[in-house]
Order: C-alpha cells, then structure tokens, then sequence
C-alpha cells in the first residue's frame, strides 16, 4: 500500500467534508433569516430590551427618553415600524427596531399601552404654562399655528393610529421632538411646518404646558 498516497486521499477528503460541512452551515444560517421568526411576547420584549431606557412600566426616569405608559398600541407600532424602515432615524432605536418582526411591535405596543402613567411629569414653572396653554388651545392665529389640541385632544391624549399621547410627557423630550421637527431632522408632514412657525420660547412654553396635562 502506498502511504504516502493514502495520507493524501484522506487529506483531499478532509477538506472536502468541510467544505461540504461550511455549505451546509451558510445555507442553513440563510434559511433561517429568511424565515421570520414566530412573534414574541410583548412583555417579554418590553421588560427585557425597552426598560432600560423607558422603565418596566413604559414610566421613563430620564428625560431624555419618553414615557410610553399609556401611549396608544398603533402609534408605538408604527414608529418601530418608521425606525426599521429608516424613515424616522435615531441610532439605538434602529437598531432595537432592527430584528422585530410586525407582530412584536403591536406586541410592545399593547404592553406599553395597558400601562398606567404613573409618574407623570410636571409644570414647573406657570408663567410658561400658561403661555402653553393659550397655544395649546387657541393656537396662534398670526403664525398660522393650529390649536394642538385639534389633534391631540383636550387633554393630551391623542388619538390612536393616527396622533400620539403627549400628556404628562417630560417637558425636556417634547422641548426636543419639536426642534427636531422644526430642524427637519426629524420628519413629519403636519409637524414640520407647525414647529417652523414657532419661538423656542414658544416650543418651551408649549412643553412646559403639556408635560403638565393629565
């Protein structure tokens, strides 16, 4: 018997097993993230991934991250929907949104939704208030800035699907969203224009305002 030859032959074919081994591995892995992964539970995404950074309850203790407690079903879906998609942009949200399949963002969304604002923030100061509040519920006729509350309710609660909670949001975040808007780095078609209309001292007043609302 030829060794020498023998110990090629098992070489050649050790390198083909694994050549086969690693085909079958990538095939397998490309397989299965083509295939959407069944829908977890909302608690268990909202508790595990969301909380920190807006609170097991969706009651955020940073400013600069919004309560969801409360917020509507459709509106949290529809803005992880926004994130994976790129049409609303902001880095870690992107990439939480990234691997959630439509299922899980109404899941989240339902969590977040039962829960109860419970630590709602508040105006500190009532000069700005109720300065927010004249524009909150007249708005301002001479800029052309429509009452918020046309779309956002009375009492801030929105309306599901189509305007968000605002009530009881940190004034800090709000203060935030509407310099985004106004800036257009963040995008929305009725938004925009309305956040380009107004003062920062307008945008305060109004934030200081709503994050007073209950």
């Amino acid at each position: 018997m030829n060794l020498t030859r023998l110990a090629g032959d098992i070489h050649r074919f050790g390198i083909t097993c694994r050549r086969v081994a690693v085909a079958v591995t990538v095939i397998s892995v490309s397989l299965h993230a083509g295939a959407e992964a069944p829908d977890r539970d909302g608690t268990q995404i909202a508790t595990t991934v969301c909380a920190a950074c807006h609170g097991m309850d969706g009651n955020s203790m940073i400013a600069a991250n919004p309560h969801l407690a409360q917020q509507s079903e459709q509106y949290i879906a529809a803005q992880l929907a926004a994130y994976k998609s790129g049409a609303r942009v902001n880095p870690i949200m992107q990439g939480m949104a990234a691997g959630l399949t439509p299922g899980e963002m109404k899941a989240v969304g339902a969590y977040f939704a039962k829960q109860r604002l419970a630590k709602p923030a508040i105006a500190k100061d009532k000069k700005l208030a109720l300065e927010g509040q004249q524009i909150w519920r007249a708005g301002i006729k001479k800029l052309d800035v429509p009452a918020c509350a046309g779309c956002h309710g009375p009492a801030g609660a929105g309306i599901p699907a189509q305007y968000p909670r605002v009530a009881g949001q940190w004034g800090d975040y709000t203060l935030d969203a509407l310099k985004q808007y106004a800036a257009g780095t963040r995008k929305n078609v009725m938004m925009q224009p309305i956040a380009q209309r107004l003062s920062e001292g307008q945008m305060k007043a109004l934030s200081e305002y709503m994050a007073g609302l209950r």
